[in-house]
């Protein structure tokens, strides 16, 4: 499996890409491509045609959870596919995967920051399949779906607000999923924000695939501001572990990935970074 960076905040030194406070990876699994995440804006398909990556020929759009800084380039993404359908450009007609609650409304201080489009607009563009329980993509790549919450210091405080039946309720982010690789060395944990907490995503990785060998752990670990309970839940979680790398990202600020790497192995993450699994 290879895992190609297209959007981060950070970007690779002397590569000439752009960046945004977003996600999106492109990985490839043999002959299936999987666009993760398509951040804030329209930058991960200019990124891509920088790296000489095609978009056209992608199986499958996987959104971890409905903030616009992952939902964000569905807007162009729609633009781009419905633009190559117009042109008679020959391209596949990926399938979208996320978990029900992904489009929900969502707004945090009275501003809007779920996605542009509600899940009425995206089955005009995109094949959908909104799940709550696990999926298999592929033979070694599964998206999640729901993640359970079994520790007392992860996602103890809302995100915002969402509606539910045209009522505004405090936002847990039941939305916030991952996708997990199975790899020979162990499990490959690939995350957007991780809303529901690193630790319970890591911990339903093993159980939904069997294994409880992690190789990697990519992408934001929701440690910004994180309270004191949470920061030292986390840091006590991972040296009982016995991870060989993780890639912490986006979400997570600079003084805790210092504080991780105290305890784990922690590799910086930009723009243009490719990974490949085995």
């Amino acid at each position: 499996m290879e895992l190609k960076v297209l959007v981060d905040n950070n970007t690779i030194i002397d590569r000439y890409y752009s960046g945004e406070p977003a996600v999106s990876y492109l990985i490839r699994d043999g002959e299936t491509k999987i666009l993760f995440d398509t951040g804030y804006s329209d930058i991960f398909i200019k990124n891509a045609l920088q790296m000489n990556e095609s978009l056209r020929d992608i199986s499958y759009v996987v959104l971890s959870h409905g903030h616009n800084d992952h939902t964000g380039g569905l807007v162009p993404l729609a633009k781009f596919y419905s633009e190559a359908k117009a042109e008679n450009i020959n391209h596949l007609e990926p399938t979208l995967i996320a978990h029900p609650d992904t489009f929900l409304y969502k707004e945090y201080n009275g501003n809007d920051i779920g996605s542009m489009l509600d899940s009425n607009k995206i089955e005009k563009y995109f094949n959908t399949r909104l799940e709550r329980d696990p999926l298999w993509i592929t033979d070694n790549i599964v998206f999640l779906g729901e993640i359970e919450r079994g520790n007392d210091f992860e996602n103890t405080e809302p995100i915002g607000q969402c509606e539910e039946l045209n009522l505004m309720v405090d936002d847990y982010v039941k939305d916030d999923s991952a996708i997990v690789y199975k790899s020979n060395q162990g499990l490959v944990v690939i995350t957007g924000c991780s809303h529901a907490g690193i630790c319970n995503i890591i911990e339903y990785a093993k159980k939904v695939c069997g294994d409880n060998r992690i190789a990697d752990v990519i992408g934001g670990f929701h440690l910004l501001e994180p309270r004191k309970a949470q920061i030292e839940g986390t840091l006590n979680y991972f040296k009982t572990q016995r991870i060989k790398n993780i890639h912490p990202c986006h979400c997570t600020h600079l003084k805790y990935k210092i504080q991780l790497s105290r305890v784990t192995n922690v590799i910086d993450v930009g723009v243009g970074l490719s990974l490949h699994y085995q």
